[in-house]
């Protein structure tokens, strides 16, 4: 991979430096992408690989925390990456919080290739609920196409996603350096704490951003959010609290209890 990097010769590109030690990766790193994790295979129990990954985590939390640069930007890839982000932040406490993101594009990309999100959107300059009559489809077929797309594709070539995962990548990047449009925003898995959505404080979630380009970001606060809305997002939150409370060894939080409200193995994952 690294002499393929090279031989396509991206301006941007100066080096490519391979390691293990991620010390040594790691030192005075502005941006910290990380994207191993190990898949779930089959008849791992959730819990059984919430620990083996979050191990994972903590160690590169802590590495960065001794010697990347104090204001890394650091984007968490591998599932269950909200979590996963949480643990490497937790790990990380000399490095501001705000500046850990959880990659959640690559479902905001899987649903915008259907239709963009049906309570904020406009199609020419109609809410798509006044353009798309049948919200049966909008709040079922949709929803569900969106969550197992990834099962899907796993069915389809016995692995997860990986070009269009890059994509996703690159797009949450160049939206945390590059200034958002007037009237839009982006989504990426952030801390909670002072959120104005009413979500519970201390977890990594998926919620919609604006950047002035510096690489920082700020809460939408008018976003619409109604009952069925609401619904998806405390179901989400409890399967997140629970996945807390399942890695608080790892967190520094006393003694793991695994009390996960269901399996949410992908299709493709059985």
């Amino acid at each position: 991979v690294a002499m393929e990097l090279e031989d396509s010769l991206y301006p941007l590109l100066r080096e490519v430096s391979i390691g293990v030690d991620p010390f040594e990766v790691f030192q005075d790193a502005k941006w910290a992408l990380l994207i191993g994790a190990k898949p779930r295979g089959p008849g791992m129990e959730r819990a059984d690989l919430l620990d083996i990954n979050g191990q994972i985590f903590a160690a590169q939390g802590k590495a960065l925390n001794a010697v990347a640069s104090r204001n890394v930007k650091v984007m968490v890839v591998g599932n269950p990456c909200n979590t996963n982000a949480l643990i490497c932040m937790k790990n990380a406490p000399n490095i501001p919080a705000k500046n850990f993101h959880a990659l959640t594009r690559l479902d905001e990309n899987r649903a915008k290739c259907q239709v963009p999100d049906f309570l904020n959107a406009r199609i020419n300059g109609l809410t798509v609920k006044e353009v798309i009559k049948d919200i049966k489809w909008l709040e079922e077929e949709f929803t569900e196409k969106v969550q197992k797309r990834g099962g899907a594709l796993i069915q389809k070539w016995g692995r997860s996603s990986a070009a269009s995962t890059a994509v996703s990548i690159v797009d949450g990047i160049r939206s945390l350096v590059t200034p958002t449009p007037e009237g839009d925003w982006f989504s990426s898995g952030v801390y909670t704490n002072g959120n104005p959505y009413g979500i519970a404080e201390d977890i990594v979630f998926s919620m919609p951003c604006t950047s002035k380009g510096d690489g920082d970001y700020e809460l939408v606060k008018d976003v619409i959010i109604d009952d069925y809305l609401r619904k998806r997002i405390k179901k989400t939150e409890a399967e997140l609290l629970a996945e807390k409370r399942c890695v608080a060894h790892l967190t520094g939080e006393g003694i793991a209890v695994c009390d996960l409200p269901e399996d949410t193995m992908l299709p493709g994952e059985m």
